[in-house]
């Protein structure tokens, strides 16, 4: 549980820090809405959250694009079933390509893109993580679905928000960023990020 509740969380956060990093124009805007609603004088905190839509949607997306179990967790069925006139054996394990329906372009209009405003209009903007919309679940679905979804949400956002409220961010000496992924269960980076942090909040935010 701690491993599950931990890696698949920090995997998620550095993904995040990536994208916006290789997207400025996000980067900008998320920092102009955290600065309204919070301001530059204190941290930002858990109650803030459900007034940061703009925050909400890049971890969506983060979700969507970089779904840090891509093959989810394996299922077995416990008797024979038709799923969509598939004829399913029982006892067979089934695993779900939830990479591959965050990138399906049947789905999501241009998917290999990074846009948080597909969450904020639209029908994107009743989707949520609960497990409901097939579009995007990346902590599952059903009965089975994450014991530690909520806090996992929870947490990736709070991380991301403090992350980005309280430091601008930059690559290290100009160097490209490498957004190529590891193979592996979990879906982390081949090369993690090496970026600089610079305080941009008052001083006494930090005490």
């Amino acid at each position: 549980m701690f491993i599950a509740g931990t890696d698949t969380s920090s995997i998620a956060i550095e993904w995040a820090i990536a994208e916006l990093l290789k997207n400025h124009s996000i980067l900008k805007r998320a920092h102009l809405e955290l600065d309204e609603v919070i301001g530059r004088d204190r941290m930002l905190e858990e109650s803030d959250i459900p007034k940061l839509p703009y925050l909400q949607a890049i971890c969506k997306e983060v979700f969507r694009m970089h779904p840090t179990t891509p093959l989810s967790l394996p299922h077995l069925s416990n008797q024979a079933c038709e799923v969509e006139g598939y004829y399913i054996p029982k006892g067979t394990r089934l695993l779900v390509n939830i990479w591959a329906i965050g990138r399906d372009p049947e789905i999501w209009e241009n998917p290999l893109e990074f846009n948080p405003d597909r969450f904020l209009g639209g029908k994107g903007a009743n989707i949520d993580l609960q497990g409901t919309d097939f579009e995007l679940m990346p902590f599952g679905g059903g009965r089975r679905i994450c014991v530690g979804k909520n806090l996992g949400i929870l947490f990736v956002q709070y991380i991301v928000g403090t992350l980005l409220h309280s430091f601008d961010w930059m690559m290290r000496d100009g160097k490209e960023l490498n957004m190529e992924e590891a193979p592996g269960l979990a879906l982390q980076k081949a090369v993690p990020v090496n970026a600089l942090a610079k305080p941009r909040l008052a001083s006494s935010a930090y005490m």
